[in-house]
């Protein structure tokens, strides 16, 4: 299945966008900045507008068609972190209990940690029990970027990280 790619730059640099003709399947980090595919699927232009959008503070939720690839567990896990609304963190033992089994906190972190669609499947607000920042494949620099970014626009403006 045909791959494409879109580049944008944003407060936590440059993301690159890889989608197949209908839907979003990788957001990377650290991108470096190349050619985008000749043909830019409308789920690419849309991906990158809702995410300015989001940055801007406007949007809350993604309206986007996703495909991240993952096994049967990884993908359970994702569709749980997705029902952590914006502003609001859960704890790792939080999505195990909900995934079935309060053993499973390193499982849930290690699926956490293959998400393909960061920000938009909100892998970053998954915390530690205690309410520490635990690790983010987009570095924990990015995590606590994007959970103050979150906070200073809801309704409480602390700074938790």
């Amino acid at each position: 299945m045909a791959q494409f790619t879109r580049y944008m730059d944003s407060p936590v640099g440059w993301l690159k966008l890889q989608s197949t003709e209908t839907d979003l399947t990788a957001i990377y980090f650290d991108a470096e900045k190349t050619k985008d595919s000749d043909i830019q699927p409308t789920i690419l232009k849309e991906t990158e507008s809702q995410l300015h959008e989001y940055f801007a503070g406007e949007r809350k939720e993604f309206n986007l068609q996703l495909a991240p690839e993952g096994t049967e567990f990884q993908q359970k896990i994702w569709q749980l972190v997705q029902k952590v609304d914006f502003g609001a963190t859960a704890s790792y033992l939080d999505i195990a209990i909900q995934s079935g089994s309060e053993k499973n906190t390193r499982a849930v972190g290690l699926a956490n940690g293959k998400n393909p669609i960061p920000i938009i499947i909100p892998c970053h607000r998954i915390v530690g029990s205690s309410g520490k920042l635990t690790g983010y494949a987009g570095g924990l620099h990015r995590k606590r970027w994007l959970l103050n970014h979150e906070l200073s626009h809801t309704p409480s403006t602390t700074r938790l990280f």
